[in-house]
């Protein structure tokens, strides 16, 4: 149902799939990225990408194109292709920032991406053909904090962004030098680049840092969390109509759409949780996809765990071992097999060092055949 992987000791602070999720690209908290290769149940080690001279925040994936692209702290982002020889070389992006990058998507169509930074604004960046290298226009007003998380609207023109001011803005995006004029969207119809569509406040209530934006599969919803443990959703297409809930669990780090009306969220509680969002926009808590059980000293009595001691000469400690596949914080989730509107698995990575496959198909079952058994009894 869920498959575990574990790389080392040290967190992943991203990662990113190829086309056919035979390869991941991932970076264990420095300024390396590293390229692994499925081989049955192991992962082999192919290659590792040396280019930034601080972490890493950021990879990104293009499924058809084949070219991975990162950003770090040191400001910089590279575009890598592989050669006949199976290596990795980069090239240099033109990002024109003086503060630290923090996270980078490749739009649908791949003919661009965006960077975000602590610069207060967002890089998109495309190539131009005549000097034979990456080069990016800006999209500053209004913003007015570090930028931490970035999607795109399946039109490949619109880019949702979320800020530690506590905002998520919806920017057009759009380079006329490389694209056609974009089509009206219930997001709204003017779209030079850098446009302001509409802008949502994640401060109601207390408020907290926008971790993660994530557009729905038709591109008229946007979910986002934040560092007040809440989960927000807005729809373009009820007049830009916004629902948020507080939760009861730690902050999540990750948010992301696995069907029309459902997201996954995830982040310091070390589990995955699914909210359903239903036609009129309420959301709900459905249940947490971790059904993994504790260990089998979880159920002794303290009595029992103190005799076991006492017979193996050792001293008590306390078992800090957690209930999740998880152990430590979620960083990351992707989609690993299906789509937004229809995903039948999604992988996450944490600061444990470990990578999950979840099927989310199996564990909806599962989980309602919980509820059946449940309600029997």
């Amino acid at each position: 149902m869920t498959e575990v992987f574990q790389f080392g000791v040290r967190p992943i602070t991203c990662h990113a799939w190829n086309k056919d999720r035979t390869k991941v690209a991932l970076s264990l908290n420095n300024n390396e990225v590293n390229v692994y290769c499925r081989n049955g149940s192991e992962w082999r080690h192919e290659d590792t990408l040396q280019g930034h001279d601080l972490r890493v925040t950021g990879i990104d994936w293009a499924a058809n194109t084949n070219r991975i692209v990162t950003c770090g702290a040191d400001r910089n982002a590279y575009v890598w292709t592989q050669g006949a020889d199976g290596k990795w070389s980069p090239t240099l992006v033109l990002l024109r920032i003086n503060r630290a990058a923090t996270c980078v998507k490749w739009s649908p169509l791949e003919n661009k991406f965006a960077v975000g930074s602590g610069a207060r604004l967002i890089s998109v960046c495309y190539f131009e053909q005549e000097n034979n290298w990456w080069v990016s226009k800006h999209i500053k007003k209004p913003i007015r904090s570090t930028i931490t998380a970035l999607d795109w609207h399946p039109n490949n023109i619109l880019l949702a962004a979320g800020s530690t001011d506590f905002k998520v803005r919806i920017f057009s995006a759009w380079i006329k030098d490389i694209e056609a004029k974009p089509t009206a969207t219930p997001w709204g119809a003017k779209m030079p680049l850098g446009q302001l569509m509409t802008e949502f406040s994640n401060s109601t209530g207390g408020g907290g840092w926008v971790h993660s934006v994530s557009f729905s599969g038709d591109g008229n919803r946007v979910c986002w969390v934040g560092h007040d443990s809440s989960i927000s959703v807005a729809d373009a297409s009820k007049e830009m109509a916004k629902t948020q809930l507080k939760t009861e669990y730690l902050p999540f780090m990750a948010v992301i759409w696995v069907s029309h009306n459902s997201v996954v969220a995830a982040g310091h509680g070390c589990c995955p949780l699914l909210y359903s969002v239903d036609d009129a926009g309420k959301l709900a808590f459905v249940n947490k996809l971790d059904v993994a059980q504790k260990k089998e000293t979880g159920s002794l009595s303290a009595m029992r765990k103190f005799q076991s001691l006492d017979r193996t000469a050792l001293t008590y400690q306390s078992d800090t071992t957690l209930a999740t596949l998880h152990q430590n914080t979620i960083t990351g989730i992707a989609i690993y097999s299906g789509d937004k509107a229809n995903a039948s698995a999604f992988s996450t990575c944490g600061a444990d060092s470990q990578l999950l496959i979840w099927n989310f198909k199996a564990l909806e079952q599962a989980l309602a055949d919980m509820n059946v058994n449940a309600n029997a009894n």
